[in-house]
């Protein structure tokens, strides 16, 4: 069983943390307000149902690949603790369960979940010929804002898309961080990545990328009308992405990876700042 567990990295939540943040932003947005108790549950349960199914098909995708990777040649399916046959049927399972939640709210939420299932599958093999798979798994994770809304509203205006780019450029900042601690190793092995791409002008990028995130949040405020909270939130981010500037400086593997992580209290503080609005 604790292999299984591990497949699904719940010993290692923070990739449900990363994703529950930009539901949450919209589930609070689009309800212009709290919403219900039910939405809540059924997005947080399906948040932590599609990340599981998300590492059980991206270790599936990456068996060969993982063994070649001091981090990763553990896993439970490099290792020979679960097999390939069972992780396909737990992926299968994870992604049923999350379905029968999705069949709790409407027609169009559905619709959008079966393209937030293919990107999610997608994600895992695009690093084997495209080095911007971080922005497909941006394109992933983004994919439960728009699905917010149409369970809240039964439809998506133009305005959940700022929240959809916002998440996006994110997902994009975060994972190349994820990817520095990676890329000696990327490198020999042929896997692809945005940093990569961005090779020695990574850190600009992220910088370039980190003050688009801020401008897009900006124009959120200005579109929903947002209140002080949310302006406080917004300068609050400005100093943790400098802290992530500072911690990526010598690229040390380690210190890549801690600001990956910490880009965890990032959407804490932005989703904080949402919910204050609502409650001031």
């Amino acid at each position: 069983m604790n292999a299984y567990l591990r497949l699904m990295r719940l010993d290692k939540p923070i990739g449900i943390y990363l994703l529950l943040w930009p539901t949450l932003w919209a589930l609070f947005l689009a309800a212009d307000g709290w919403p219900s108790i039910e939405l809540l549950i059924i997005f947080i349960l399906g948040v932590a149902l599609m990340r599981s199914a998300g590492c059980v098909i991206n270790d599936y995708a990456d068996r060969n690949i993982d063994k070649l990777i001091e981090r990763t040649k553990n896993r439970p399916i490099t290792s020979g603790e679960v097999t390939t046959g069972n992780a396909l049927k737990l992926f299968a399972g994870l992604v049923g369960l999350a379905f029968l939640l999705v069949l709790l709210t409407n027609w169009l939420t559905v619709q959008l979940a079966f393209v937030a299932l293919f990107l999610a599958m997608l994600y895992p093999f695009t690093k084997r010929w495209t080095h911007l798979p971080q922005f497909v798994l941006g394109l992933a994770f983004a994919m439960s804002v728009p699905m917010a809304f149409a369970a809240t509203n039964n439809n998506v205006p133009v305005s959940a898309w700022w929240i959809f780019l916002a998440t996006i450029i994110w997902t994009v900042i975060y994972d190349t961080m994820y990817a520095m601690s990676d890329r000696e190793e990327d490198l020999k092995i042929g896997v692809k990545s945005t940093a990569i791409l961005f090779a020695k002008y990574d850190k600009w990028i992220i910088g370039v990328l980190q003050i688009s995130l801020l401008l897009t949040l900006i124009k959120i405020s200005e579109i929903f009308n947002l209140a002080v909270f949310y302006d406080i939130s917004l300068i609050l981010s400005a100093f943790l992405m400098i802290y992530h500037q500072v911690l990526i400086k010598n690229r040390e593997k380690t210190a890549c990876f801690q600001a990956f992580l910490h880009n965890n209290y990032l959407g804490m503080v932005i989703f904080a700042g949402i919910a204050l609005s609502f409650t001031a």
